[in-house]
This record gives structure tokens, sequence and C-alpha cells, in this order.
């Protein structure tokens, strides 16, 4: 008998068995994760000297371009532009995405404060959604908090309208501009709770400088660059207004803009709003677009009685021209218009547009078409009606670099942080996309993709949990008596355009409330009338229930009983019919 007793390894037992006891560390494959949210093979390159671009994407083997190209192309040509495709997206953070599927409509501004660790987005579905990039992991990309702030009620039937604009406060992330299709503009904190809202203005008086506050709806807004408490209001009424947040909204300016187009008596709508500072000290520029196409600019410190430069036809009048930004160092300007063109301006010279290139505009389906400029200035990105982040030069507006987003469905706001150098998109199809690359790219969601995934637990189906933020529904109760069929076709199977919390997901929709066992229910009448005293009267007429008493009343006063030997009759004075006649005469001649 051998001393030495081998047992084979059995990999298949040891990979079923556990390696230890207790809870296990998940560890997360990092370079698998971010690999995973690495984007398609997608890359623009210039194939004409004029501007012309193509977009090759090499996934699925089809080139779509301004100018057809040859397929016979050398092999050294198609070496070159993959180096050349290789350094543009070392260059630009493109090359990964993260996609955050929160909305239910269209996406019409998004904002993150100066750190980079909270997004907030608005969108047409008139909710303002709460993203946070530390509690975020790969398998958990939701908002934490969703919050409608026109809402007056709490019932679903309560009116909703769609959200404009949402910007974190530059110098104070503490505070929120919440712009939204009505008269008035809110703040909310950077944990959605109020904390100030303007008045609205008395739609009677024809002066605007005598309103309090906007009369009709507001378009978009914006904050000072360097003062924490000022933000400007751009709306309808053809009014701009400075509101001071410190001392509960209170205007400070109103800043009226007269049109001096034919048949608009003085009036217009105004569109776009940018409040830029000058890293040289001089002081900042408030530059605003209007329907009327043209293009105004006062001084940031005031004061605005008078534009200091204004451009009448900067672009075709009543085209919507939703796009304007105004470069880190306060020299030049964009606007995209609605009529198809990307304007370059120069804040010395005022007059006549730098560059100009066509690029089609999806401002007359959705107005909030972004354009913007890189933290540096050193690039301008703006979307397209296909779905693509085109980024431009800032000096010629020609393309250098053109990426697909989401195909067939337009771009309508986009943004680039300075701190995480990363660039987010919102797009029709309520998506938002977070453009990131790792190597040049910091935290956010580079971070995101860098977590374990969490474990899947029975709290995150919310059809099978209750929102007690919105109360525990009577419903949800199973009574002793109550009928408990009913109950279970409720729960059977998931409401069909409905939140968890029963509310209608459309917000046009009015809350029809469900019906309990309770309301069907009816009171136990003989109950209710041994143990309700004067419960029978309310089936009663009044008139008649006091006439029963009359015969008794004569018969057998009550509250007259003590005098009743003692009380005198009454004897009413005999007249004759020429008295009468008389007394007639002399009531009509008094009447007369």
């Amino acid at each position: 008998m051998d001393d030495d007793f081998v047992i084979e390894e059995d990999e298949a037992l040891k990979s079923f068995l556990p390696h230890g006891f207790g809870k296990q560390d998940v560890k997360a494959n990092v370079a698998l994760q971010i690999e995973r949210s690495k984007r398609a093979s997608v890359h623009a390159t210039k194939v004409q000297d004029d501007g012309g671009y193509g977009i090759a994407n090499q996934e699925h083997g089809s080139i779509t371009a301004n100018s057809h190209k040859d397929h016979d192309d050398d092999q050294d040509d198609n070496d070159d532009e993959d180096e050349d495709e290789d350094d543009d997206e070392a260059e630009f953070p493109v090359s990964h995405e993260l996609v955050l599927k929160t909305h239910e409509r269209t996406i019409t501004s998004m904002t993150l404060d100066a750190s980079g660790s909270r997004l907030v987005t608005g969108s047409t579905d008139c909710t303002v959604k709460f993203h946070d990039f530390a509690s975020m992991t790969p398998s958990t990309l939701r908002a934490f908090k969703s919050v409608d702030p026109t809402a007056t009620k709490t019932s679903a039937s309560s009116e909703t309208h769609p959200i404009h604009h949402v910007e974190f406060n530059p110098v104070s992330p503490t505070s929120i501009l919440v712009v939204s299709a009505l008269p008035q503009v809110k703040i909310l904190s950077r944990d959605g709770e109020p904390i100030g809202e303007s008045v609205k203005g008395d739609m009677y008086l024809r002066d605007m400088h005598n309103t309090k506050g906007h009369i009709s709806e507001i378009t978009t807004g914006t904050w000072h660059p360097t003062d924490r408490d000022l933000c400007v209001t751009a709306g309808t009424d053809s009014t701009l207004r400075i509101w001071d947040c410190s001392v509960r909204m209170m205007q400070k300016d109103v800043i009226v803009h007269k049109s001096k187009a034919a048949g608009s008596a003085g009036r217009t709508r105004m569109t776009a709003v940018a409040w830029g500072a000058s890293p040289q000290g001089s002081s900042s520029n408030l530059v605003a677009a209007a329907l009327d196409g043209s293009l105004v600019m006062w001084g940031g410190n005031g004061p605005y009685t008078r534009p200091s430069a204004e451009i009448r036809d900067a672009h075709q009048r009543d085209t919507w021209t939703g796009g304007l930004d105004i470069s880190f160092d306060g020299r030049t300007v964009v606007t995209r218009g609605g009529d198809d063109t990307i304007k370059l301006w120069d804040t010395r010279k005022f007059k006549t547009p730098i560059s100009t290139v066509t690029h089609t505009s999806t401002s007359s389906q959705y107005p909030s078409t972004d354009i913007k400029y890189s933290p540096t200035s050193s690039s301008i990105i703006t979307g397209s009606e296909e779905g693509s982040l085109h980024i431009l030069n800032p000096a010629t507006l020609k393309p250098e670099f053109v990426t697909p987003v989401t195909p067939s469905s337009p771009l309508t706001t986009l943004l680039w942080h300075s701190k995480l150098n990363q660039i987010l998109t919102g797009s029709a199809n309520a998506e938002t996309h977070v453009l990131y690359n790792p190597s040049i790219s910091s935290r956010g969601a580079a971070t995101v993709m860098s977590r374990a995934p969490k474990r899947r637990h029975i709290d995150d189906d919310p059809n099978l949990t209750t929102d007690l933020s919105q109360g525990l529904s009577a419903d949800a109760i199973i009574s002793p008596n109550g009928n408990l069929s009913t109950n279970r076709q409720q729960h059977s199977k998931p409401l069909t355009g409905l939140t968890a919390s029963g509310r209608s997901r459309d917000p046009r929709r009015p809350h029809v409330p469900l019906t309990t066992p309770f309301a069907k229910s009816q009171p136990d009448e003989k109950h209710v009338r041994d143990n309700i005293p004067l419960s029978s009267m309310r089936d009663e007429d009044p008139r008649e229930a006091l006439l029963k008493y009359a015969d008794k009343a004569e018969k057998d006063p009550i509250f007259t009983g003590a005098w009743r030997k003692t009380q005198p009759k009454t004897i009413y004075a005999e007249l004759s019919d020429d008295e009468e006649e008389e007394g007639r005469e002399k009531k009509k001649a008094r009447q007369a």
C-alpha cells in the first residue's frame, strides 16, 4: 500500500464549490466594462476642400458622404485615414459613451454642477430629473429624484408645463434656475427643493417697464457669470428681466426690446439669451436673440436703457434662433438660427458676421436647439437633424469631427463640461448620452463604469414596491370583509401608462381614482337612523315639518301659556267702503 495517496483535481467541482465563507466582495472587471462602453467605430473624414465631409461606419460597412468616394482607394491612404481618426478620437472625448434613459419625451436642457458630480435634465414630459454619478453603477443608471416644478397639487390632474431650461449657478452650485412654459421662473436647490419663485406681471399694463414680472411665457434664462445673486430671463413679452435672488426673487432691471419689424407693433419674442464674462476685467456682455431676426447686445453691468449694439437682420425673420453662446474671452458670439445657418460674430465689430455656414435647423419642431463653445473655446459643438454630433472649427465653422450619437433622432441639447472633459447630449428620443474618453476624461461616466455592478434586488422593480412619498393608497389595504377579487384583478398585471404610485404618465390625462371596497359599500341606513340624532331631517321639507306643529301650537301654546287668561283679544277697526277707497288713493299718491 502506497503511503502517498494523490487525488486528481476536478476542475468542474472546484469551480462549483465556494472558495470561502461569509460575504464575498464583488470585484469589477474595469477593463471589460469600459471596453463594453466603447462606441462603434464611427468617424468623420473630410472629402472636399469646401468643407464637405462624410460619415463612415466600419461596423456596418457603409459609407455616406457629401460626394461619392471611390471604393478602390489605395491601402496606404486608408491606413493614413485610420491614424488621423485615432488622433481625432484621442483629442475629443467621444470614444466611449454612457446612456441614461430616465425621461419619456424630448430632452430640452441639461446642466452639471461645477464639480461634475450631479446632473440635472429637463424635458417636455414636464419633469426635472436629478442624477448623481457618485451613486450610479453600470446596472443602476437611473435618476434618484424626479421633480415637477410647475405642479401646484399632489394629484395627477394638476396642471403641468414642459421644461425649457435648467442651469446650475456657476458661482454657487447650491441653486438651480428652472424655466418652464410659465410667466414665472423658479429657483430649486440641488436636491430639488423650491427656494424662490418670481412674480407674474400685470397683463393689462401696456408699458412693460411698469410690470413686476413677465406677463407671458418665459422661453429661456441664464445666470450672471460672476454674481451669484443675479439671473436673467427672456420672455415672449419682448422683455429681458434681471432678478436678484437674494431678496426673494426681486426684479432688479427690465430690458424692453422694441422691435422695428413692420407690423410687429414694437413687440416680439425673445428666443435666446447669453451672459458672458470678460477675463480681462472689463464689463460682461449680455446678448439676446429675438423672433424678428435681430441680435442685440448690452453691457452686462448696465445701463440697459439703450443697447450697445444691434443687428436687425442677423437671421431671417419669424425663425426661431434657439442656439446662442459667447466665447470664453467674450470676443465672439455664435448663433444657430431657424434659417438653417450658423453665424459667428465679433463683439468688437458687431455689424456683419465673420463666418457663415449652412446647417439644417430643427427649431421648427424642437426650439431648444443648442450650440455651445468648448470650455477653452477651441471648438464649437452642435447637433444635427440626423442625430450626429458636429465639432466645428471656431474660426471657419467647418466641421472638424462628426460622429452619430442617436441616428434618426435629432440632438436638441449639448454640454461640454470643463472639469470632467466629457460631452453630454440630449436627443428627441428621450436619451441622454455621456461621451467620454478614459485616457483624457476624469470622473463622471468613467467613474461609473469602473464600479462593480449592483446585484439586482426586489426593491429595484417599481411594480413590486410602494411609493411612500405619495402616501399609502386605500386600495393597497386588504380589508377582512372586502372583495378580494378586486385587489387580485388590480395587481395581477402592471398598469399600462401609470407610474408605481398610480399617477398617469401622460400629464394631459386627468387622474381617475381607483375604486376600493370601501367606496363600493353603502352605509347602514337603520344604524344611522337609530344612532344619529335628527338624521331623518336630511330627507324632510323644512316648511312641511314646521306646519305639522301649527295646530298644536294654537291649541296648546308653550311659550304664551303664562298669560293665556289675561291676553286681550285683538279688535280691528271697522272701515266703510269710502274710507277704504280714500286710503288706497292716498297710498297711490305717496308711491307716485
